[in-house]
């Protein structure tokens, strides 16, 4: 047996098919809902992220393996690997590869999980143009990317990404974007509270109301009615 055939027999191992109900409508996998068609086997993250540590030596021949299977654990497991490897020994060829195969992280906690830790972290010091260009994508998963990736950025306070970013998605439609633009302009907050009001002062009669919510979730309450009753 392989090591790909081990770690898939692991997370065989570790399912569980209440967990896999429950995820399943928790990720939205209905007809027609961002998730449609989706997967699960029940398992965890920390179980996930455990299983990617110790296969960590994987080919990137045999993550592409994971990250084009049916199973969302498979391709999460995937991406935790590429995270774990990129830890270890940061390489171009690790980050070409998470962007050409990015499509397959098609589901928020997908991005969630190492989009920072990858493409935001390989950017810190290079120019950024990618991130651009994704938050001008069609595709849900390639906006959610560009802003989630800023995150990285923010933990260094560095800001002006996350903000310019955040203005390009700033009336976007869907909730998925607005709650993640929100919940970055929060995190700016709270490396810099200052930065984050100037920038709620300029836009918030622009931003949809879930956006706002979510930007000003630690604010106290009577400040918080100022910008929702404005």
């Amino acid at each position: 047996m392989n090591k790909l055939e081990e770690l898939r027999k692991e997370l065989r191992k570790l399912a569980s098919p209440e967990k896999a109900k429950v995820y399943a409508r928790f990720f939205k996998t209905g007809k027609g809902q961002y998730g449609e068609g989706d997967i699960f086997l029940g398992l965890t993250v920390p179980e996930q992220r455990e299983s990617a540590k110790k296969y960590i030596d994987l080919s990137l021949e045999e993550v592409k393996e994971l990250l084009y299977s049916k199973y969302h654990e498979h391709r999460l497991t995937g991406l935790f690997i590429l995270v774990y490897k990129y830890e270890n020994n940061p390489s171009n060829e690790i980050i070409e590869f998470y962007i050409q195969h990015k499509h397959r992280g098609n589901n928020w906690d997908l991005i969630d999980c190492v989009a920072d830790k990858l493409l935001g972290k390989h950017l810190e010091k290079k120019d950024k143009a990618i991130l651009y260009e994704l938050a001008k994508s069609q595709s849900l998963w390639d906006r959610r990317i560009a802003i989630i990736s800023t995150f990285h950025f923010i933990k260094n306070n560095q800001f002006r990404d996350t903000l310019k970013i955040s203005e390009i998605l700033l009336q976007d439609k869907h909730d998925l974007i607005q709650k993640a633009v929100g919940w970055m302009l929060r995190e700016v907050g709270k490396k810099d509270e200052k930065t984050l009001i100037n920038f709620l002062n300029k836009h918030y009669k622009q931003m949809p109301r879930t956006m706002l919510r979510y930007a000003i979730e630690r604010f106290d309450e009577k400040y918080k009615q100022k910008y929702l009753m404005k």
